[in-house]
């Protein structure tokens, strides 16, 4: 009888799993490494990392989450979106910058307050490993500086996964942040 292989996320999951079980729910780590697989080989991100300490004080955190580098820039806040306009910058010229994803269930239920512990324990960008090991900060090795600070504060993907492993990505901002001009 022929041996059949698991599927390439089956392994990549298993590959992954978290050495400490005992401070990690293993199904909210699974999650966690079912999207940064989506973020990596569906829509090419680089540099991801999966963390499951705070960066700002390593108390462990209330979920994992995932942080990278997209293939182009997912947001633009407003008042850069004006200036851009002015001065005739197209949004794909703009660098990427490094973001934060939140793994979820789509059968997970979410308030203000779980919203609030999670940015509580984020810092406004996310460090490059490289940063986090105590080297110079660069993105990633391209060549394109970060910012300690971006406009509109703290924001992550919320990416929520279904029943058919289908990934949704959502923008969610700590706090109110005025629309974009059409």
């Amino acid at each position: 009888m022929t041996k059949i292989e698991p599927a390439a996320l089956t392994s990549f999951i298993e590959a992954s799993k978290p050495t400490d079980a005992l401070n990690i729910d293993v199904h909210q780590h699974a999650l966690a490494a079912q999207v940064l697989h989506n973020l990596q080989y569906q829509h090419d991100w680089s540099s991801l990392q999966l963390h499951t300490q705070s960066p700002i004080d390593n108390r462990p955190l209330p979920k994992p989450i995932v942080s990278g580098l997209p293939p182009h820039r997912i947001y633009v806040h407003p008042d850069e979106q004006i200036e851009m306009l002015k001065q005739k910058v197209q949004e794909k010229d703009t660098p990427a910058e490094r973001e934060w994803v939140l793994p979820t269930h789509l059968r997970e239920k979410w308030s203000l307050r779980k919203f609030a512990e999670v940015f509580d324990a984020l810092t406004e960008v996310p460090k490059t490993a490289l940063e986090d090991s105590g080297g110079k900060q660069q993105a990633d090795g391209i060549g394109l500086e970060q910012t300690k600070s971006r406009r509109g504060g703290k924001r992550l993907l919320l990416a929520t996964v279904s029943d058919d492993s289908t990934v949704v990505y959502y923008i969610v901002h700590d706090g109110m942040v005025k629309p974009r001009q059409n």
